[in-house]
């Protein structure tokens, strides 16, 4: 089931701009495939295909071609690390997948990414126990993995039921970086060594620990999907049946075409980015927003968040959005309700503190695009006339003081008027 081994297959989503329309979404349609042999675009056909089917426009390039300019793509440079880089900066995508003949360059952006692979150049990843079943036994090198992240956004509602088929080399996610998150694992009996030789020493990379297939999403929310197999895109893999070793049950497909469909569509933001809009807040019974509050003010506080479900923008529900009423620390920490329509709201009693306070919302949540956003508002106190006139606790001093003169009063008169 070997398929022509190639180097790179790097699909950069190039604009960022929302579509036109009235459903605006959130990336462009643009895609700039680069590919180190163009016999790569017949042979992986069938998942360009999937992304021209879902209105992607494709633009297919040597990633060797000379008269590549990238300027005209929306950054600059030849295709370097840092011309690559940059472009995540900037907040574009990015689809990466490699074989054991990666580059320096490819291993080096990966790197920047958060992942590592193997050393070795000759290093693919093995298993004896949880490999595919071929008519010919041959070096277990044909992986049938099915430990797969658990999130519906990322893979979608529908459980992947087949093994994912992969052939490549093994990297490990930077444990330091928490934005890295492997979406196919090895199982714990596979190790990351070359086929062709005997083991001389114990492998660097074992079990799983290793990460066949991660994603990165950076905190200006552009995505990365990095995979270790080319092969795990092509036609052979994606149309192949699969039969996991020890197991009965032969599938008809193997879960790659599923896997890079759905991993694909949370690249390109299809799905799991959400947006907030309509962010507003006034005191309790009004509707105008104020240019400041005074203190113990009862205020109201709302925002509308939506979800990109791949052709509009539909409500996104959830239990957990938080609102921070904010100066140096929190003092106050809400969760907000929701009417399950994309709006949430709360409402709370300014803090008895004055100062230059902030609303502010950050909302991460596994597999979506996160949200910041902040709102400075002035906080006052009473001014001189805006205090009680008789302050019920004061009470007790206010008969204290009458008390006090009413005794200087009659020990006065009794003192002037007394024989």
């Amino acid at each position: 089931m070997a398929t022509p081994r190639r180097v790179l297959l790097l699909l950069l989503a190039l604009a960022a701009a929302a579509l036109a329309g009235a459903e605006e979404g959130p990336r462009g349609r643009r895609l700039l495939v680069l590919l180190d042999d163009l016999a790569v675009r017949s042979s992986h056909s069938a998942f360009f295909g999937s992304l021209q089917a879902r209105g992607f426009d494709l633009d297919f390039r040597l990633a060797d071609d000379p008269k590549l300019s990238l300027h005209r793509y929306g950054f600059g440079g030849s295709v370097d690390q840092n011309a690559v880089l940059e472009f995540i900066d900037a907040g574009h995508d990015v689809i990466l997948a490699a074989d054991s003949s990666a580059s320096d360059l490819i291993r080096g952006i990966a790197t920047e990414c958060g992942v590592d692979f193997d050393e070795d150049p000759e290093a693919m990843v093995i298993d004896h126990i949880n490999y595919a079943v071929t008519d010919v036994d041959g070096d277990h090198t044909l992986i049938a993995g099915d430990d797969l992240i658990q999130s519906d956004v990322i893979l979608g509602s529908k459980k992947i039921e087949a093994p994912v088929l992969f052939r490549g080399i093994g990297h490990t996610a930077n444990p330091s970086n928490s934005l890295v998150l492997k979406v196919l694992s090895a199982s714990p009996s596979a190790y990351s060594a070359n086929p062709k030789t005997k083991l001389a020493s114990p492998p660097s990379l074992t079990g799983s620990a290793i990460s066949l297939v991660s994603v990165m999403q950076a905190r200006n929310n552009a995505r990365v999907l990095i995979s270790g197999s080319l092969d795990l895109f092509s036609n052979l893999f994606l149309k192949s049946g699969v039969q996991k070793a020890g197991s009965k049950k032969r599938h008809e497909r193997a879960g790659n075409e599923q896997f890079v469909t759905e991993t694909s569509k949370w690249v390109f933001h299809e799905r799991g980015h959400l947006k907030a809009i309509n962010v507003k807040h006034h005191k309790v019974g009004e509707t105008n927003e104020p240019g400041m509050y005074r203190i113990n003010d009862d205020l109201e506080y709302s925002v509308e968040i939506y979800e990109w479900s791949g052709t509009s923008w539909k409500p996104y529900v959830a239990d957990d959005v938080q609102l921070q009423f904010f100066m140096m620390s929190p003092y106050v920490l809400k969760t907000m309700s929701t009417d399950k329509k994309g709006l949430y709201s709360t409402s709370f009693k300014v803090p008895d503190v004055y100062g230059v306070f902030q609303f502010k919302v950050e909302y991460q949540r596994l597999g979506y695009t996160g949200l910041s956003f902040t709102k400075q508002i002035p906080v006052r106190p009473y001014r001189h006339n805006e205090y009680e006139r008789f302050i019920t606790s004061a009470y007790p001093y206010y008969t204290a003081s009458f008390s006090t003169m009413g005794a200087f009063f009659i020990f006065s008169f009794v003192y002037l008027y007394h024989k």
